[in-house]
């Protein structure tokens, strides 16, 4: 038998301060997007904008922080991924795997340095923990991989992974997830069922950004294959989005608005599913499981669930390993693929040298 292949794999995320200290320079590094806030011809200006909106923010984001554990579980929860795909690709290839935080540490000039310290790698494949592509998470997080890794001469060919919003095991981790809820009402089928997506600017979306339909795409998968294998699956199932900053239009319609016409409807039960998030941070933990429960009780919902993220369930962690394999060519059929739960393989797990 031939050595395993070396492999760097590069998980890109957002990231979150990891303390309440670290909350307005997180900040700072967001609003300096250009791909979260297009400014057009105000790019000029973006920087002192950046510092105004950080500043006026940092407040009141860090006493929602204060109320999850004073930081984001972000860094642990991808560091669990992290070590779960290692250990199921272990067998195949010989693994470097590293963490790329989009707003803060580890960043992806510590993932580039990591790489190079280790050396010797036949090939780089790119894997972004968004099931669903966006101009301002999948291609901000590439961009600034070609800004900082470059093209260097002679360097190992770099292979990346740009959407599994319908990959099969993607789609069974949130139908077990979403299960694992639902057995804790009396009568499912009769719950409303209410998908929520981190929300984006119609800006974007006015430009082609593909995020709203593989959305609604992974909504769609989700509920076919619930319906089949759950007896009592919600027999209403809504889209909705969350996370608007600032005045611009973003994708409609929003989950505090969602609430609010289901609780005047006289909805007393709901299961919210944070379908855009593969592991927990302040927008599912503080978003929607304080700010969105303490609203739901209010408008008379009696019984409020949300999701478990897919994190680092088996699933979704087969759903990572096969992206990887495929990626280097390791094909269906292959001895690597056995462990893998059953089930075909999507086209859209696009992958581009």
């Amino acid at each position: 038998m031939g050595r395993k292949i070396k492999v760097g794999i590069v998980l890109f995320q957002l990231g979150g301060p990891d303390s309440l200290a670290a909350v307005e320079p997180f900040l700072l590094n967001l609003f300096l997007d250009p791909d979260i806030i297009p400014l057009g011809p105000l790019g000029l200006l973006r920087r002192p904008i950046a510092k105004m909106i950080s500043s006026r923010r940092a407040i009141p984001v860090a006493g929602r922080y204060a109320q999850i554990g004073k930081r984001s579980p972000i860094a642990t929860l991808t560091e669990r991924q992290r070590v779960k795909l290692v250990d199921a690709l272990s067998p195949y290839l010989d693994v470097v795997a590293v963490t790329a935080m989009r707003y803060w540490h580890p960043t992806t000039q510590d993932a580039v340095d990591a790489l190079k310290r280790a050396g010797g790698l036949d090939e780089i494949v790119l894997l972004p923990l968004y099931p669903h592509y966006s101009f301002a998470t999948t291609l901000s997080s590439m961009k600034e991989w070609n800004r900082v890794y470059g093209q260097p001469a002679g360097g190992p060919p770099v292979k990346a992974i740009e959407s599994f919003h319908d990959h099969p095991f993607y789609i069974q981790a949130l139908v077990q997830r979403i299960g694992s809820v639902l057995r804790q009402f009396p009568d499912s089928s009769r719950i409303h069922l209410v998908f929520s997506a981190h929300g984006l600017p119609m800006s974007l979306v006015e430009k082609g950004d593909p995020y709203p339909r593989q959305i609604e795409e992974t909504v769609r998968l989700t509920c076919e294959l619930g319906a089949k294998g759950h007896e009592l699956w919600p027999r209403t199932q809504l889209l909705c989005y969350q996370s608007r900053v600032g005045p611009a239009k973003w994708l409609q319609p929003p989950l505090t608005g969602t609430i609010e016409r289901l609780g005047h409807e006289g909805v007393k039960e709901m299961l919210v599913v944070p379908i855009s998030f593969v592991t927990e941070h302040i927008e599912t933990l503080h978003e929607i499981n304080i700010e969105a429960r303490d609203e739901a009780k209010k408008l008379g919902i009696e019984t409020f669930r949300m999701m478990p993220a897919v994190g680092d369930s088996q699933l979704f962690i087969a759903a990572l390993q096969d992206l990887v394999l495929r990626a280097v060519g390791l094909a269906s059929g292959n001895s690597a693929q056995q462990k893998l739960p059953a089930g075909p393989v999507s086209a859209a797990a696009r992958i581009h040298p």
